[in-house]
């Protein structure tokens, strides 16, 4: 500043001593006009203002939260896509896992006797016609005795009606003899297909009684107790040497046998809620921790309100192929309820509270700015949005209670959005 201003003085001095001379103006105009700029230039470079100056004023932005895009994946936010979607409220009410009664079979003694052998055990899975247990039955024996004895009989009467017939046909013999001989074979064959279905009551097939007559001695006295339904082994209530009794409506069965590949999961339906639930409506099984069990569709709501728990039952008919639910097993059943109407939706996740004023984040340059918005209700895992988002923007939906609290503190801290 100082040398500037001897440089003035010295040039004023020259100026006017050449005022008196030829071309004295044109030197001195020309010597003014080269007068340096000094002092402007540092007025001027003085009063230039920073370019962070913007920068700042934008990261004061009320709602505005600093963040580069490095940043944001270390942080682990994720934004998704505003849209519009069906309105699916989800209704969660408490199930039981029940065995589908088409599928459970009792199995109980068909003859009287003593058990020779057990075949089973507790858990094993059987299939259709693998037997179950060995009786050796005193009574088996006599029935099929007493279905031999009408087999003769009924051979033999065969025979003696082809016979009266041939002397019928040759005018020898009367027809009241043959007609006599008619009801004996009738008779015959009758006593047979009563043993017969006797034996078929006690267990025993067609083909069993193909091999009755040539049986080694004792083995007619041998009853087969055969698994009706394929399926797992759940109860034995039989030992070895036990004595059964065939038609004893007090005694439990000898087995117990389900076929779990297909249970039912009855839903206890509150009164204020039947209205809500209606055939085909979606369920998914969760447990008690909220894991997934299996999906179904509601089959059936029964018509009738328990007296005891006031509840209602609704059935979904589950496919168990891998057998993870059991009979007797508590879950939740989560329904969901679709309304006809659709609404804008954003996952629960992308709101936060900012000031008791519900908000979204939204990405902007440099960062994310809180945008509020007026809430609907709530369907499941979305809310609805009734003002406030268009359809196509994004929102933060993961990590948005991160912008939340660097919000709330002023700045994101370590100086990740500069």
């Amino acid at each position: 500043m100082t040398n500037s201003f001897f440089y003035k003085n010295a040039l004023l001095i020259a100026v006017l001593t050449l005022v008196g001379c030829d071309g004295g103006n044109s030197q001195a105009e020309s010597m003014i006009s080269q007068e340096p700029a000094h002092d402007e230039s540092e007025r001027d470079h003085g009063e230039e203002p920073h370019a962070d100056d913007d920068q700042e004023d934008d990261h004061a932005r009320e709602g505005f939260v600093p963040l580069s895009a490095e940043a944001a994946v270390e942080s682990g936010i994720q934004t998704v896509t505003v849209k519009v979607a069906a309105m699916t409220q989800l209704l969660s009410l408490p199930a039981e896992i029940r065995a589908d009664s088409d599928r459970v079979a009792n199995v109980s003694a068909s003859v009287s006797g003593v058990i020779g052998k057990v075949y089973v055990k507790e858990g094993d899975v059987v299939t259709k016609g693998q037997a179950l247990a060995l009786i050796q039955s005193r009574e088996l024996a006599s029935l099929k005795s007493d279905w031999l004895t009408a087999l003769s009989r009924e051979s033999l009467a065969r025979s003696e009606l082809k016979r009266e017939q041939a002397l019928f046909d040759q005018q020898i013999t009367a027809e009241a003899e043959l007609q006599k001989v008619r009801a004996e074979f009738a008779a015959a064959k009758a006593q047979r297909d009563a043993a017969e279905n006797v034996l078929h009551v006690a267990g025993v097939t067609d083909t069993a009684l193909k091999g009755v007559a040539t049986a080694a001695n004792g083995q007619n006295a041998n009853a087969y107790l055969y698994a009706p339904v394929s399926g797992t082994l759940v109860r034995r209530n039989v030992t070895i040497g036990e004595t059964v009794t065939a038609g004893d409506a007090s005694a439990q069965p000898l087995f117990v046998l389900i076929d779990d590949r297909v249970v039912w999961a009855d839903i206890a339906v509150y009164r204020q809620d039947l209205e809500k639930i209606n055939k085909g409506a979606s369920v998914a099984l969760m447990t008690l921790d909220d894991e997934m069990l299996a999906r179904a569709t509601i089959d059936m709501v029964l018509p009738i309100i328990d007296e005891s728990s006031r509840t209602a039952t609704a059935r979904a008919i589950v496919a168990n192929p891998n057998r993870r639910l059991r009979p007797g097993q508590l879950v939740t059943a989560v329904l969901s309820l679709e309304r006809a109407t659709s609404a804008l939706q954003v996952p629960k996740t992308a709101v936060q509270q900012v000031d008791q004023q519900p908000v979204v984040f939204v990405p902007v340059e440099g960062g994310y700015m809180t945008r509020a918005v007026t809430l609907g209700g709530q369907f499941g895992e979305f809310i609805e949005i009734r003002s406030g988002l268009k359809i196509g923007e994004l929102v933060v939906n993961q990590g948005s209670f991160v912008l939340k609290a660097q919000l709330e503190k002023g700045d994101f801290g370590d100086g990740h959005g500069h």
